[in-house]
């Protein structure tokens, strides 16, 4: 066997080897990707933020029709309007914080169709004083069909079958509000700035009247002078 048919048949063997490796990552995150998600960006701890609950819906035949979720005793929680869909936030009757969000298909709506899925979106706070907080969740079919997504995720062992949504918090901020203090600080810089630029502005469109109000009045001066020299030499 020549040197060249050797390398062309090792480089026909890792091409294949890389193919089925790539596939099996791509059924992985296929899987993965069927799984009841949490995410969120800049949240932190102690702090408000917004989290998005995508629900994927894996049943072949059936619809989701309902998804709850867990809540970890929020001072504050607010649901985004989803066409189709009602929200009820239940609270504790002693502390009045939310311990849960259930979203239901309205009378009329197909829900979550298979083959498809939907994003909810929450905003609340404040948030645990934790690194990672789990939001455990149960999707309701419309065959009847309930699917807990509760199992807890340990680093280091492969995940489980229905692991519970986890969203990662960052380390509480330096004046001990959270991310909730950054966004109002960030909310007041922006109407500050908001107001010197329309200030600003009001200023640049004075300017630009009174010059334009001295330009006319120039010019009428021109033409004066034009039309007296005009009548000067033809008399």
């Amino acid at each position: 066997m020549s040197s060249f048919s050797r390398r062309a048949r090792v480089l026909g063997a890792s091409l294949a080897a890389a193919t089925v490796v790539g596939g099996l990552s791509l059924l992985g995150a296929g899987v993965s990707a069927a799984h009841v998600t949490a995410v969120g960006d800049d949240l932190t701890q102690g702090g408000y933020g917004v989290i998005t609950f995508r629900v994927p819906n894996e049943s072949d035949t059936a619809s989701t029709t309902k998804v709850a979720v867990t809540l970890p005793n929020l001072k504050s929680a607010r649901t985004e309007p989803m066409p189709g869909w009602t929200a009820e936030i239940a609270k504790d009757p002693a502390t009045e914080e939310a311990t849960s969000v259930t979203w239901t298909a309205a009378p009329g709506s197909p829900g979550i169709n298979p083959g498809e899925f939907v994003q909810f979106r929450l905003s609340g706070g404040p948030l645990p004083e934790q690194e990672t907080m789990t939001l455990p969740a149960v999707q309701t079919y419309s065959d009847g069909e309930v699917v807990a997504w509760d199992q807890p995720t340990v680093e280091g062992q492969p995940e489980p079958d229905k692991p519970a949504p986890t969203v990662t918090l960052g380390a509480e901020t330096a004046d001990g509000h959270g991310h909730g203090a950054d966004t109002a600080t960030h909310e007041e810089d922006t109407q500050t700035a908001s107001e010197s630029s329309a200030s600003s502005e009001s200023g640049t469109d004075n300017t630009a009247r009174w010059l334009a109000g001295a330009g006319i009045v120039l010019g009428a001066l021109g033409v004066g002078v034009a039309v007296g020299a005009l009548a000067r030499k033809r008399s």
